[in-house]
């Protein structure tokens, strides 16, 4: 993404459900990019909390660069913007590791998307896609993964699961898994589920005396969490469970 490029259109399936009306004001005061580059051998980890607001748009833009044998692990939180981005692009080198957790809670007439692009591109590397979405209200919230195996990335094991829960039957959300493969030995995986809270649950919850509202919350927390299982730190973990679920209370 850069401001010195015209402003997409629906046309560009990338964009396809994003709020290009709210996008084209801010368009030209966005930068590039951020580039972020992992060593070969090498561990690294970000968490995004917040995204950068302007003018109530707030757009995250990575391209990540993984050496051979290393690991970057990314966990993120779509929340607190009308109109919210988070746009991955990542390269894996020969047996890297890439790991994404990934919350969209939206609510109001929000728009909120996490729009990825993993580019196996070397033999023996793996990546796993986990994004959980809650939404209330008119809120839309869009995942888009694209993932593209190299005719020479043999043995890629890549993983995507994708879940949301609707609050509202006028809430919407999207899912988009994509692959592109042109090597023949790989391993890849994807799933999608778009649903509503159990009431068997909720109901069974409720006949052992917790209050409707509780048992709610217990059961969208927990939803919510298998997008930051996969964190290895604890103090980072539970510093973004936190403002997931502050941004949860903010859905009632």
């Amino acid at each position: 993404m850069s401001a010195t490029l015209p402003l997409p259109t629906k046309r560009d399936e990338a964009w396809r459900y994003a709020d290009l009306k709210a996008l084209e004001p801010v368009w030209p005061k966005l930068d590039g990019p951020e580039k972020v580059t992992v060593a070969d051998g090498e561990t690294a980890s970000r968490q995004i909390t917040t995204l950068p607001i302007i003018d109530d748009v707030g757009i995250v833009d990575l391209d990540i660069s993984i050496g051979d044998n290393a690991t970057f692990a990314l966990h993120v939180l779509a929340s607190a913007a009308d109109y919210g981005r988070i746009q991955v692009k990542v390269t894996l080198g020969k047996g890297a590791h890439f790991e994404l957790g990934g919350a969209i809670l939206g609510s109001g007439t929000q728009t909120l998307e996490i729009v990825t692009e993993t580019i196996h591109a070397e033999p023996n590397a793996t990546s796993n896609q986990v994004v959980r979405s809650v939404l209330a209200g008119k809120a839309t919230g869009s995942f888009l993964g694209r993932i593209n195996v190299v005719r020479d990335a043999q043995k890629t094991d890549a993983a995507q699961s994708v879940k949301a829960m609707l609050l509202d039957r006028t809430a919407t959300a999207n899912a988009k898994p994509e692959l592109e493969i042109f090597a023949d030995d790989v391993k890849c995986a994807h799933g999608a589920t778009v649903g509503e809270l159990d009431k068997q649950a909720l109901f069974y919850m409720a006949s052992r005396g917790l209050p409707p509202e509780l048992a709610q919350k217990l059961m969208l927390q927990a939803f919510i969490a298998d997008a930051f299982v996969s964190m290895e730190d604890d103090a980072a973990r539970e510093a973004i469970e936190s403002k997931a679920l502050e941004a949860l209370e903010r859905l009632s």
